[in-house]
């Protein structure tokens, strides 16, 4: 509604985010003031009622949190308990432990791709339209996932929210007559994996700029996927890292008034987990075939080699996505090859009185966990820092430079401005719940 001078405007029913948010923007003249991501969906309380439960309980109860990323949940909450508990779980079990990870990956990054972010560079309102002007091309991304998912579904016992996974390992491992039709299935999807990197890369990118530290867990050989410790790359090009034990120490969490989701901020500053951290900060580790995809899919080269170039557009998070599933299908392969059956499918954690921190490398970006077990092993605490409240004070800044780009291009309407903030914020994949699906935007013009 117009009324003398001032403009509020209200646009719901977004689709292509999981879950509810809204968006207020305050304009004064030609100048954005302010912007906010709101999430208003109830608080979901998993801290809390993680408190008096059993120490084995957090993997299968946190992955409730999500059920696009359960995978992540699991992984995290199994490491901080493990690491309460002085076990280092490794060999093949840790490597079953990426091979499921591998598959959240694909399926996650697949499903982002070709149904929630592809359509903003190619003009279409929704996975839908998309179909009907290049079905093929969505064929292509249903297939990519429903690999990711097959994984999934072997390692995990199903696809959505994994009942094998257990502290320790699995409840059950897989023999290699059962990976072998997998792995099948996988070199099929990585031709997919490379027509999506080729598909991607002609996308028309517009100018932008991430002004935020890059956040993203390192390994000393390898993409850091299902472990490693905080890394950082600062705006200024330096880098530093900490203990993954340390992590609440840098990362602060705040209640803001404008949300029920926490927000974070490291050592003081704005920061982004997510792809383009991960690239910024492991790029050179990466696999030699997702190395190829991404120099031909115009990314450049990786920090760590001598070509460094750190991409911080958030539209080309999309790209590093998709050279995310060559690396990821790229990866499960090599497990699967290399294949051998643990012993045991999995290692005893008995209890111990302590704390124990875990982080992975979730989709969307770092998760971590952490938990306080009294003797017995019950929990008497939870912490979880999920990616995507750590991204929401870098996105509010992009919305807020979209809006004022577009503004000082020559002015924007609401219906224009509405397009691209919602566009800005799929730019960042946000996993607001597991649930779905709408924001709304207030523009007030003063």
């Amino acid at each position: 509604m117009t009324h003398r001078g001032s403009r509020v405007l209200r646009v719901g029913s977004l689709a292509r985010v999981e879950g509810e948010g809204a968006l207020l923007l305050r304009v004064a003249g030609d100048r954005v003031e302010e912007a906010r991501l709101r999430i208003y969906e109830p608080p979901r309380f998993f801290e809390a009622f993680l408190r008096g439960r059993a120490y084995t309980e957090p993997p299968d109860i946190t992955a409730r949190v999500c059920g696009i990323c359960p995978v992540a949940y699991q992984m995290s909450a199994c490491a901080a308990v493990e690491d309460a508990c002085g076990v280092a779980v490794g060999g093949p079990v840790r490597d079953l432990r990426r091979l499921l990870y591998c598959g959240e990956w694909i399926e996650s990054h697949a499903l982002h791709i070709y149904l929630l972010h592809a359509p903003d560079f190619l003009g279409c309102d929704s996975a839908i339209d998309l179909a009907r002007a290049d079905r093929a091309a969505v064929e292509r991304g249903l297939r990519l996932k429903q690999a990711g998912n097959a994984l999934l579904e072997l390692l995990g016992g199903r696809a959505i929210h994994p009942v094998n996974v257990r502290l320790g390992g699995f409840h059950r491992v897989p023999t290699p007559a059962e990976l072998r039709p997998l792995a099948e299935r996988l070199r099929r999807a990585a031709d997919d994996a490379w027509e999506t990197v080729r598909w991607v890369a002609g996308f028309d990118f517009p100018e932008a700029a991430v002004d935020a530290d890059l956040l993203a867990l390192a390994a000393p050989d390898t993409y850091a996927v299902e472990h490693g410790t905080p890394a950082v790359l600062r705006t200024d090009g330096t880098r530093t890292a900490f203990a993954t034990r340390d992590f609440l120490d840098h990362v602060r969490e705040e209640q803001v008034p404008h949300s029920t989701a926490l927000h974070s901020r490291l050592d003081g500053r704005r920061h982004l987990t997510g792809p383009l951290a991960r690239f910024a900060v492991n790029g050179h580790l990466l696999s030699p075939t997702a190395l190829q995809a991404a120099r031909e899919a115009g990314l450049g080269a990786p920090a760590g080699t001598t070509e460094e170039t750190v991409c911080r557009n958030p539209y080309r998070s999309i790209l590093v996505r998709a050279v995310e599933v060559v690396y990821a299908v790229d990866e499960a392969l090599r497990l699967i090859a290399a294949y051998e059956p643990p012993s045991r499918p999995y290692a005893e954690v008995p209890p111990v009185a302590g704390t124990g921190h875990g982080a992975t490398e979730a989709p969307r970006g770092l998760l971590h966990h952490r938990y306080r077990l009294d003797g017995d092993g019950t929990v008497t605490d939870a912490r979880i820092v999920p990616p995507t409240a750590q991204n929401q004070g870098a996105i509010e800044d992009d919305l807020a430079r979209a809006a004022q780009a577009a503004l000082d291009g020559g002015g924007a309407s609401d219906e224009e401005l509405t397009r691209l903030c919602e566009r800005a914020v799929r730019n960042h994949d946000p996993c607001i719940s597991c649930s779905a699906h709408f924001l709304d935007l207030t523009v007030l013009r003063t």
